[in-house]
């Protein structure tokens, strides 16, 4: 496969997490967690257009997400200044994915502009270059850079990869978005839970233990955790929104979607241990 042209999309996948433990708080303030990323096909699209005069600009229109504080402008002029280039770049993102959803989106967005613009600016940054940079902007976006689903460890960027078996995800959304931080500051959140081994978890040690406190803040991703209890074990990515549950077949998988109660938004998609952004860069 080869990378994208200049013209055409460059992937930025969702994720899914399927265990979170908190293992207690840094003096930073920053919480030690264990986590298991797992990449599912459903993304956002990022168009690259350079520019020779150092300017960097998005260029689509995104409800809610000033141009200034989004994740794919900060992430281009990062590494813009790292590399002491002085070139410039458009960037066209079309969002599938949605925000404050726990998939990642806004992260990915950001692994896959630095991905994509080492590339076209023809910086020759390493991997732990690119990721050093984008632990700067999120602790999830080191995941997005790595593209192997992967045993997380540290605030989530020492990564492990790990080879899962690859189901059919259903996935609800939620109408709300979910505040991390608040989450991770409320004082019921559990912050001691015990280390477990990567055994431990393909032996079925999943649990998040974020989910509490998001059932009692968000009813709505409580009820759509027990709405998806009907039709199989649900289960919460990150702090949510974002809840899903596993099939074995496609078939099973949309058969469930087209139960779901029209309050919530719902897709169907398959997992993946590698990601498409990994497919077209390492070439």
């Amino acid at each position: 496969m080869t990378a994208p042209p200049l013209r055409h999309p460059w992937p930025a996948p969702a994720k899914l997490n399927l265990m979170l433990r908190v293992l207690g708080r840094r003096p930073d303030g920053y919480h030690r967690l264990q986590t298991v990323f797992q990449f599912i096909d459903r993304q956002d699209r990022l168009f690259f257009k350079p520019r020779d005069d150092g300017r960097i600009r998005r260029t689509s229109n995104l409800a809610g997400i000033p141009e200034e504080s989004d994740l794919v402008v900060r992430a281009a002029r990062l590494l813009r200044d790292r590399a002491g280039s002085g070139l410039g770049v458009d960037i066209r993102v079309e969002k599938q994915l949605p925000p404050g959803g726990g998939l990642g989106g806004g992260s990915s967005d950001a692994a896959t502009t630095l991905v994509a613009l080492n590339r076209i600016w023809d910086l020759g940054l390493s991997e732990s270059e690119l990721t050093e940079l984008g632990l700067m902007l999120g602790a999830d976006v080191p995941i997005f850079v790595y593209g192997h689903a992967a045993w997380g460890e540290g605030i989530g960027e020492v990564l492990t990869p790990i080879d899962l078996p690859e189901p059919w995800y259903l996935v609800l959304v939620p109408q709300c978005e979910v505040a991390t931080a608040a989450v991770f500051s409320d004082e019921e959140l559990t912050r001691n839970s015990a280390p477990i081994t990567i055994k431990n978890f393909i032996a079925g040690d999943d649990r998040n233990d974020c989910l509490a406190v998001v059932r009692r803040r968000y009813p709505e991703v409580s009820a759509a955790l027990d709405w998806l209890a009907t039709v199989g074990r649900p289960r919460l990515t990150g702090t949510g929104a974002c809840v899903f549950c596993t099939f074995a077949t496609v078939a099973q998988a949309r058969a469930a979607c087209s139960m779901a109660p029209p309050r919530f938004s719902a897709f169907v998609a398959r997992g993946m241990n590698r990601s498409p952004l990994s497919e077209v860069s390492r070439v």
